[in-house]
């Protein structure tokens, strides 16, 4: 379906939030680029499927659930700035993030290596973090609810609103399709979540940023659900080689069968894994927002409308076709490489010291690499430092000791 034939296209909702291009559609909802009139303001606008607007229990769920998503503020999560409902729609008004979705990076570049994935994780669970201090749980950590602006900022969204449809009652397969892989264990048995059923999503989260895959498939989404209630997710060094040991038991901590053996919420999930990055001296690394995402061909879209006096604009240039990402190998054994491209995940403060690096390096990470042989060097200058260090001394000594002898002659 084309932009334009999308019937909320151009619309003024509630006469303020004026529609101005589809960015993704989902089973609950469409997102939208659109602009506050009052504020001339850029705004992203969820629009709520039109089968919740006459559902009086999820309309007081979803105001309750905006309100108190709109008192949280961190870096790490989407601002929602207002609520409303026009006719037959339901929507949220929040912060419009130019970029894409981790989902859509994941597609572009494949696994990340240690560093990039950090990155990713530390913002979304700072972002928890504030949520979970709040008494609030997001219970839908996903790929495709963390966005990444042009920027580099990482950022979370879409709090609440699966609470609100689930204790609404009403059900949607396309959620089950969309979560069921980043479910815990509690939430498949009994429904139930808190943060450390977050905590488990943000650890099969980090499983798939380093080895490009989920741990648990199936031929259905209760298939996949019902994994995780007598497996436990396998070591992500056992599929992929060279993932550090601390990555594995950071992920096997995070997604413990029981919740009681987990972190106990984002804030103590968030320490070890700085911990951890503190121990590999892992670089600092500014997150790529993907080159070819929904959001940016809305806006082309919008800016290549016509005016309102109905004078064609300039066209936008033509962005040029992604080349076709091949699939990720089936996961049996660790003979994968970490990264496919050493050039694509390589942190910023070292570029100028491998500037024609073509191999690839299996199991190794490029950060890991420049830093261990920057950690080479060092040593090497501490050591030269200590020998020029007893050479002197030893001279000292030498002429103390012959100043002292030709004393005691005279």
């Amino acid at each position: 379906m084309s932009v334009t034939s999308d019937p909320l296209m151009g619309v003024l909702l509630e006469g303020r939030y004026r529609v101005d291009g589809r960015i993704a559609t989902g089973g609950m909802s469409t997102v939208y680029r659109g602009l506050d009139v009052r504020l001339d303001r850029p705004v992203a606008l969820k629009v709520m499927d039109a089968r919740y607007a006459n559902d009086s229990q999820f309309l007081t769920r979803f105001q309750r659930e905006a309100r108190a998503v709109a008192r949280l503020k961190d870096p790490g999560l989407v601002a929602v700035y207002d609520q409303g409902l026009d006719g037959s729609h339901p929507f949220l008004v929040m912060e419009l993030i130019e970029g894409g979705t981790l989902r859509e990076l994941l597609r572009e570049r494949g696994p990340m290596p240690p560093h990039a994935a950090a990155a990713v994780l530390r913002p979304v669970l700072g972002g928890l973090a504030t949520a979970h201090h709040a008494g609030l749980v997001h219970r839908d950590v996903k790929p495709e609810n963390v966005l990444i602006s042009d920027d580099g900022d990482v950022k979370l969204v879409d709090f609440g609103l699966v609470r609100a449809v689930a204790e609404a009652g009403i059900t949607s397969t396309s959620v089950i399709l969309g979560t069921a892989a980043y479910l815990s264990p509690e939430q498949v048995s009994s429904g139930t979540a808190d943060a450390r059923s977050d905590v488990y999503a943000v650890g099969i989260l980090a499983y798939e940023l380093i080895t490009g895959t989920t741990p648990f498939t199936g031929d259905n989404p209760l298939t996949v659900a019902y994994q995780r209630m007598d497996h436990d997710v396998p070591l992500p060094s056992t599929v992929i080689s060279g993932v550090p040991r601390q990555f594995d038991e950071f992920i096997a901590h995070a997604t413990a069968r029981y919740a009681d053996a987990r972190f106990a919420d984002a804030e103590e999930m968030a320490e070890d894994l700085d911990a951890i990055a503190h121990e590999l001296a892992l670089p600092k690394f500014r997150v790529p927002a993907p080159k070819n995402s929904a959001q940016h061909a809305a806006a082309t879209a919008f800016h290549s409308r016509p005016t309102d006096d109905h004078r064609p604009r300039p066209p936008a240039p033509a962005a040029a076709p992604a080349p076709p990402v091949p699939p990720a190998p089936p996961a049996k054994n660790a003979t994968r490489q970490l990264i496919r491209d050493p050039q694509e995940w390589q942190p910023a403060e070292v570029e100028d010291e491998i500037p024609a690096v073509t191999a690839q390096f299996a199991g190794i990470d490029i950060g890991e690499f420049v830093w261990e042989r920057q950690r080479a060097r060092r040593s090497l200058a501490f050591w030269l430092l200590i020998v020029l260090l007893l050479t002197a001394g030893m001279a000292a000594a030498g002429w103390t000791l012959g100043t002292n002898v030709q004393g005691l002659i005279g």
